[in-house]
């Protein structure tokens, strides 16, 4: 036995010894690797799962509240409405010769004319289109002025006509309008300002039926719309 031992033979080792040997080295192993693991799981644990990036929870602190939102395609539906609108070239307008000019903005703006006529307007029918105004001190006067000579009728459609014609026109008062707008470019004075235009939908409606009769409007396409909308 000790000559083997001499010529290099491996000594024997219990099968104990083996066994608490390989339990010592797993559990140093698990040992060490539990810090690495814990930080990695931290590290992890920055990042969200991308399934909860595009999401949303209400128990997330940074969640947005959930208030009611527009959509935008009912946005551009409405936005997409023809409407009408009365544009009215008022007494002094017409004497100064700015009809052709007050036409051709709305014409070259790209909005289809319906209905026009030179008319003498009755003071009955003044007096109906200015009743919202009746009780201001300046009623009589507005009454006169308006009946004072031909005013031009016109009837306009279009997507968004009515809020367009009164950028087109401009403030009440041509002082305060903007230049580039018809009364910022034609007229200095609230009493003499050219031209009267519809300040909403149901009033263009209620206002060419005021001052054009039944089959003085013309249907018609025109063809210039395919080059103006899609």
């Amino acid at each position: 036995m000790e000559a083997a031992a001499g010529l290099g033979a491996r000594p024997s080792v219990s099968s104990s010894y083996l066994h608490s040997q390989t339990q010592r080295h797993c559990s140093l192993y698990v040992v060490s690797q539990k810090p690495t693991l814990r930080s990695d799981h931290r590290r992890l644990a920055a990042f969200h799962s991308p399934s909860n990036l595009f999401s949303y929870s209400p128990f997330r602190p940074h969640a947005r509240s959930t208030k009611p939102r527009i959509f935008l395609p009912h946005l551009v539906a409405s936005m997409e409405q023809v409407e009408e609108t009365y544009i009215m070239v008022k007494p002094d307008g017409v004497q100064r010769g700015l009809v052709g000019e007050i036409i051709s903005r709305f014409e070259k703006k790209g909005f289809k004319l319906t209905g026009l006529k030179l008319f003498q307007c009755p003071k009955q029918l003044a007096e109906e289109h200015y009743k919202d105004l009746k009780e201001k001190s300046f009623f009589p006067k507005l009454i006169e002025y308006i009946t004072s000579g031909p005013v031009v009728c016109m009837a306009w459609e279009g997507v968004g006509v009515v809020a367009s014609a009164r950028k087109l026109i401009g403030s009440t008062n041509p002082l305060q309008a903007e230049p580039g707008t018809i009364r910022g470019d034609l007229a200095v004075q609230t009493g003499r300002n050219v031209v009267h235009g519809s300040d909403s939908p149901e009033n263009g409606k209620r206002e060419i039926s005021l001052w054009f009769k039944e089959g003085e409007l013309c249907e018609w396409a025109p063809v210039q719309a395919p080059w103006l909308r899609e």
